[in-house]
């Protein structure tokens, strides 16, 4: 194998590993024993079958080259015999990852990023970036994480659902 492959592989291992510790959330609720937190990360498999018509599902995402479509799914289960108030779900997006502008999902969620490293958080449109002496508004480029915060308490039992998508560097 060739030093110039062998680099190849390893930078891309290396993404894959980033990219799979950058799996993290913080939740008011969980810290009190009331939620159950899992994150998956998982790409688009697209296969032809036998009648020639294109299929589309999630696999997991064992393996990531550059330029590819991450989808993250964060998913929250109120564990606890009381309701879960002030719900905060919040996830850092890895250096060697762009978040894909428009692909956050959450409902009943008040949505949030930030462009600082998770210091502050403000409605996308709300975010400036500093750049050069220039402030300009905030770009997908820009945030370092994302923040999910439910409008309502979650009930006993009750579960939620967030997701991004993120093309690795």
């Amino acid at each position: 194998m060739s030093d110039t492959r062998k680099g190849t592989d390893m930078k891309n291992l290396v993404s894959v590993i980033l990219l799979l510790m950058a799996t993290s959330f913080s939740a008011n609720a969980q810290e009190q024993g009331h939620l159950n937190v899992t994150t998956v990360v998982q790409k688009e498999q697209v296969t032809v079958n036998a009648a020639g018509e294109t299929e589309r599902q999630l696999v997991a995402a064992d393996t990531v080259v550059p330029g590819e479509v991450v989808i993250y799914t964060i998913t929250f289960q109120n564990i606890s015999d009381e309701p879960a108030e002030n719900v905060v779900i919040t996830n850092p997006i890895a250096e060697t990852l762009t978040y894909v502008d428009g692909s956050v999902f959450g409902p009943g969620t008040d949505i949030q990023f930030s462009v600082d490293g998770g210091q502050n958080f403000a409605n996308r449109d709300a975010l400036t970036v500093d750049e050069d002496g220039s402030v300009r508004p905030a770009e997908a480029r820009d945030f370092t994480h994302i923040r999910w915060v439910m409008q309502t308490e979650l009930a006993a039992g009750a579960q939620g659902l967030a997701r991004f998508s993120a093309v690795l560097k």
